[in-house]
């Protein structure tokens, strides 16, 4: 830990944890140097659901820290930084069968138990808040006090907020040791050499490369939806959805033989403008940065069968991304020899900006606000900057 405040830090990518990163620096008075390889949330910030949640969370260091984050988000929004980029909303996960109607009950509880605001609603309530779904919904759990916002926008915000430039398609193409061989004292670009008193490494799926863990990082692909604007439907819609599937699609992309799958979950979100985000998939194959008719077609179908008045409604994009997870499923967020916030897969909009938070004042010589020993990146041994 940092004895005293940095004056200068080197921050490398600007997706939304790094972008976060240097703002919290920023708002210390430190003087912030910011890389990038291509453009502000170009990658999984740019292609994420927005989903700021711990509807899907099971007890653990993972729920604790989407609960930060949420609470972050809070906070962030009522001081007026996020105005108008947050949205508060409940999360419904809807039951479409016996099993998931199991499933859903005991994860409710789970919450509950955990102190999450939670209400068990019967068939009755869920068709009298939902009239547009389909008769097959059974039950639902109503998870209070979610909410939803668009990554690049979040980005923009706490770079224009933090007074920050971006060094655009400027990659770092390694780190620097100081002279004690422990600590990080730079990094190197095609423009040459930058020290600092600090280097935080919230790279994305370069942070493998740049720390030697590209064998601990691994990409995972999601496919999402957009629609035109419906905006009697979205209206009429007291929260998200997330079909119970959901909760079993998780993990589900990889089979007993170890044969990659296609893991399909179902989410409805109703956005500020009017339209719907639909997914998605979770997939550790195939091409990263196009989507596939068969996965949109079951996306649809899925969609459709569950809330029937979206077959009037026009699909007008597609889109995948490239989000980067942890072997073990959780992120890296810590120190090492290096500061590193990496590795939440597709909870990076969710817990980046509260992860980022707390390794600045890990930086800073403060208590972090977020415990982090679960995602301390000395959990694998082999972590070494590559030089």
């Amino acid at each position: 830990m940092q004895s005293r405040s940095p004056a200068t830090a080197i921050v490398i990518g600007s997706g939304i944890s790094g972008a976060a990163a240097a703002y919290f620096l920023a708002e210390r008075g430190v003087t912030v140097q910011l890389f990038e390889a291509e453009a502000p949330a170009a990658q999984a910030t740019g292609a994420a659901d927005g989903a700021v949640s711990i509807a899907s969370k099971r007890p653990g260091p993972m729920m604790t820290a989407a609960r930060a984050g949420i609470e972050l988000y809070r906070h962030l929004a009522g001081s007026g930084l996020f105005k108008d980029l947050f949205k508060s909303r409940s999360t419904f996960i809807v039951a479409a069968s016996d099993d998931e109607c199991n499933v859903v009950e005991n994860h409710a509880k789970a919450l509950a138990e955990a102190g999450v605001r939670v209400d068990l609603l019967s068939r009755t309530t869920t068709l009298q808040r939902f009239p547009m779904l389909a008769e097959k919904a059974l039950s639902s759990v109503e998870v209070h006090d979610e909410g939803h916002a668009i990554g690049y926008q979040i980005v923009q915000r706490f770079l224009s907020a933090g007074g920050l430039v971006v060094r655009r398609r400027e990659p770092v193409q390694r780190l620097l040791l100081a002279a004690d061989g422990e600590r990080l004292a730079g990094a190197e670009t095609a423009n040459g050499r930058i020290f600092a008193d600090i280097v935080i490494v919230a790279a994305g799926g370069g942070t493998g490369r740049l720390l030697n863990l590209d064998h601990v990082l691994t990409p995972r692909k999601g496919q999402l939806l957009v629609t035109e604007r419906a905006w009697h439907l979205n209206a009429a819609m007291p929260g998200s959805i997330m079909s119970g599937r959901y909760l079993l699609s998780k993990g589900s992309q990889t089979s007993d033989t170890g044969r990659p799958l296609r893991g399909i979950g179902l989410i409805i979100d109703p956005l500020a403008t009017g339209q719907f985000l639909i997914g998605g998939t979770r997939e550790d194959f195939g091409d990263r940065t196009v989507t596939d008719m068969d996965a949109v077609a079951h996306i649809l179908a899925d969609a459709v069968a569950l809330m029937p008045a979206l077959a009037n409604v026009r699909l007008l994009r597609s889109f995948a991304g490239e989000r980067t997870a942890v072997i073990d499923s959780l992120p890296l967020v810590g120190l090492e020899n290096a500061f590193v916030i990496a590795g939440f897969e597709g909870d990076g909009i969710c817990l980046g900006p509260a992860a980022a938070r707390a390794v600045v004042e890990l930086a800073c010589g403060r208590t972090p606000s977020m415990d982090l020993s679960p995602f301390e990146p000395s959990r694998f041994a082999e972590l070494k900057v590559a030089v």
